[in-house]
């Protein structure tokens, strides 16, 4: 992806989750002039940590004593909860000289779990303030540390590369020089090297396929750049795999076990869904609840908000259908579903005349 593509995934995931994302590129692609940008854009506070010149004592604070306890002082860096919100950009991570920097900074880059904090030693995060780390490339052609293949597993890895019309589009805004811009603009080759391939080998982990589902229940990425996400998370066969079940898996109809147990996965697609495909999942629909009518409150609720999306002569065919079975047809009289299925029932009972 080039910067500006970075920029619009990056605003995702960072405004949408509290994962971490890991961009990698060559230097002076624009790593770091977009993560200011993009901060600017926010309106967001931005914090730079060069790794490659910080010791464990500048990320976890100086020790003191308290009596007979030990804490530690916080660290002029670190974003207390009355601070403006803030990206913390961890610059340079496989530069850190000191392998006891790298163990340190491992536990901050990791996403908190549900209901925590992020965590650096006693040090606890605000969730509002987000952390982004960059690095080089481990081609050779730096001078930089092979990163811990857990430490890997733990971020977004997202890959830039040299773009000409995205860096063409950003000189023009800044007014650089019109002589520059004219000859890259007849030279593009001349812009930057490319470099060795950047891809650094994800692999597919029960981490990993979390990772994604988070990135798949809360942000939008547009179409072309979801494989290359998803393979800096799981590794490009899993996610070539799991894009083409889940294009295979567009194609057919919803399934009525998908419609109670699942509404959040399948409404979209039902939403999308053709009147022939429509009319096979109101028929599935009919089959199972005749089969065996007993439903949960959440499934109760999930076959009303189906009904709520059908267009109104679908909406009338599925209930009164639905109404034919006891259990179901009690469950639809309550009182609070009266705004989804009282029209279908009203036109029942005048028809019934």
């Amino acid at each position: 992806m080039n910067v500006e593509q970075m920029k619009a995934v990056l605003r995702e995931i960072l405004t949408k989750t509290d994962l971490t994302p890991c961009v990698v590129g060559h230097r002076g692609v624009g790593k770091t002039a977009g993560i200011i940008q993009l901060c600017r854009d926010l309106g967001r506070r931005y914090v730079p940590l060069r790794l490659g010149q910080m010791e464990v004592g500048d990320l976890v604070g100086i020790p003191y004593r308290d009596e007979d306890v030990m804490h530690w002082s916080r660290p002029c860096w670190w974003p207390t909860d009355i601070d403006p919100e803030t990206v913390i950009h961890c610059d340079e991570l496989n530069r850190a000289q000191q392998e006891d920097t790298l163990q340190a900074i491992f536990q901050f880059v990791e996403p908190p779990a549900e209901g925590k904090r992020r965590a650096l030693h006693v040090h606890k995060l605000h969730p509002k303030h987000k952390v982004v780390v960059t690095i080089n490339p481990p081609d050779g052609t730096y001078q930089v540390a092979t990163l811990d293949r857990a430490l890997i597993d733990r971020m977004v890895m997202l890959y830039v590369e040299t773009d000409y019309h995205c860096w063409a589009g950003y000189a023009a805004a800044r007014e650089l020089d019109p002589g520059v811009r004219h000859f890259l603009a007849a030279n593009s080759a001349f812009l930057a090297s490319q470099g060795s391939p950047l891809q650094m080998d994800a692999e597919p982990t029960e981490r990993g396929w979390e990772m994604v589902s988070i990135l798949r229940k809360n942000c939008r990425f547009p179409k072309d750049l979801e494989m290359e996400i998803h393979a800096g998370i799981v590794g490009t066969e899993a996610a070539i795999a799991f894009l083409r079940w889940c294009a295979d898996n567009a194609r057919r109809p919803v399934t009525a076990a998908e419609v109670l147990n699942g509404w959040d996965d399948v409404c979209n697609r039902l939403e999308a869904q053709r009147d022939d495909m429509q009319a096979v999942t109101m028929g599935d629909m009919v089959t199972t609840l005749a089969a065996d009518p007993t439903l949960t409150r959440e499934q109760e609720e999930n076959l009303v908000r189906y009904i709520d999306i059908l267009p109104r002569d679908m909406r009338f065919g599925l209930v009164k259908s639905l109404l034919r079975i006891p259990s179901i047809a009690q469950a639809l009289s309550r009182d609070d579903y009266d705004a989804v299925v009282l029209d279908a029932i009203r036109q029942i009972s005048a028809d019934a005349r």
